[in-house]
């Protein structure tokens, strides 16, 4: 056989049948010509006693000489020890990124993390990840590339910083699996995004005017009560809002002033509370807006569930009180601010959130009660005193639930404030006609909150006993 050279290849005539034309200075490498004249160079070896071929590329756009040097190298890797051919097939079969997210999801969020935490995950690998790297292959992704991705969430720092735990802990399992060699995390020694720690706490005049605001809204029997008492119980629990939302009056223990969380974010744990929160838990269970069979203390709209959405509502009680800035997990802060200035130690304080390990220590959770109890109680009453709302010792046994002194044709407790509807009815008129005498500045005073139109009961009886001809 002739060395292989340009000439050679290029006057190489096609025939029915593929063949080889192997160079007689290289051993093993030559090139194959099909019947439809196409020319592509190869490397043939011996492996594991078989006749082995890899492609080097196409006649054209490899010229002979440089087939001639890659042959050259691949050569001797293969005397080395490498099979090009098994790597080959190896990087074909290789996984993807966006497999390497599925298993982390099925084999160590699910297994490893709370429903809620692992939907968080999902929905940030639906949203960033798999769009970014999805379509690469696990052992591709480098560093730079990662750090692009870090780069294009630089407007949203925490989502950034959170995406390179999410991947650190993706390659490290990656490695595990044997998906990626040992050491080769892309993730590391690539800087996050400097974050500041959100401080936000509420002052006690914030505390008073939040307070009004609930008490306000209280008086609206067409409010979202439901929302109002939830406000309440974060702020003098320090409680997560999960925690609330999903509290049952069968986790309620009286006698100990303890709310018996079966689940929560450290696991089961016992809520210490005092004598404020058991009144307003009191207020709460006699109240004629709470549905009865419900066994939630926060109850929604849907029949025996708890309420879903708390965002809605909570963005418009801020505003009224003028603390638009305040989050919903503000007031878990508050809570540990107003418990600090009470002169409590942080491991106090850090039992009463809930931050150490619960498993530890509950054994001995029974000699913890008294000193528990007293220092929560201690911290409610002055949210208490500032929220207006009753701080003394009330009777362990469950109140009984207040009879419904309804205005007639309603189902309002008077004394309130009433619907344009609802005061229709009591007036036994038309609801068109409650429209009409306002348009026409006669018939009951009336007031507007924002854009609703209530009816104080006091004006309705005085204008029922003026009995003026309208």
């Amino acid at each position: 056989m002739p060395k292989l050279t340009k000439t050679v290849i290029e006057k190489a005539p096609a025939k029915d049948q593929p063949y080889f034309l192997f160079d007689d200075q290289l051993a093993g490498f030559c090139a194959r010509i099909t019947p439809g004249g196409k020319k592509t160079y190869y490397v043939q070896y011996m492996a594991n006693k078989k006749i082995k071929r890899v492609a080097i590329g196409a006649h054209g756009i490899f010229t002979t000489e440089r087939a001639r040097n890659q042959a050259t190298i691949m050569l001797g890797e293969i005397k080395a020890g490498a099979d090009p051919q098994k790597e080959k097939s190896a990087k074909r079969r290789e996984l993807f990124v966006k497999d390497l997210a599925e298993r982390y999801i099925e084999e160590h969020v699910i297994s490893h993390c709370k429903p809620s935490t692992a939907k968080g995950y999902r929905r940030y690998l639906d949203k960033h990840l798999i769009p970014f790297f999805g379509d690469m292959k696990i052992r591709d992704v480098q560093r730079s590339d990662v750090a692009e991705f870090h780069h294009s969430l630089r407007r949203t720092p925490y989502e950034a910083n959170h995406g390179l735990e999410i991947i650190s802990k993706m390659f490290n399992l990656a490695e595990m699996w044997g998906l990626r060699d040992e050491h080769t995390n892309p993730r590391r020694h690539i800087k996050k995004y400097p974050s500041k720690a959100r401080e936000r706490y509420l002052s006690e005049d914030e505390v008073k005017r939040l307070s009004a605001v609930l008490d306000e809204i209280k008086l609206y029997p067409d409010e979202n009560l439901a929302a109002v008492y939830c406000i309440q119980l974060l702020l003098l629990t320090g409680c997560r809002l999960g925690e609330i939302r999903s509290l049952k009056w069968d986790y309620v223990d009286r006698k100990m002033q303890v709310l018996k969380l079966p689940d929560s974010k450290t696991g089961a744990k016992y809520v210490y509370v005092g004598n404020t929160v058991m009144n307003l838990l009191d207020e709460v269970l006699s109240h004629p807006a709470r549905p009865a069979d419900n066994p939630y203390v926060i109850w929604g709209l849907k029949e025996g569930c708890h309420l879903d959405n708390i965002q809605k509502p909570w963005r418009r009680f801020r505003k009224m009180a003028g603390i638009e800035d305040v989050r919903i997990h503000d007031l878990r802060h508050s809570f540990a601010s107003f418990a600090v200035s009470k002169g409590m130690s942080l491991a106090m304080i850090g039992r009463l959130l809930g931050h150490s390990q619960v498993q530890t220590t509950a054994r001995y959770a029974h000699l913890m009660a008294g000193p528990m109890t007293e220092a929560a109680s201690t911290v409610t009453d002055v949210l208490g005193d500032l929220m207006n709302l009753d701080t003394k010792p009330n009777a362990t046994k469950k109140p009984k639930r207040q009879a419904t002194n309804a205005i007639p044709g309603t189902k309002v407790v008077a004394p309130t404030f009433l619907t344009s509807d609802q005061a229709a009815k009591y007036l036994n008129v038309a609801p068109r006609l409650m429209e009409n005498w306002r348009w026409r500045r006669v018939g009951p005073k009336f007031l507007k909150v924002g854009n609703r139109i209530r009816y104080d009961m006091i004006d309705l009886k005085s204008f029922v006993s003026s009995s003026v001809p309208c």
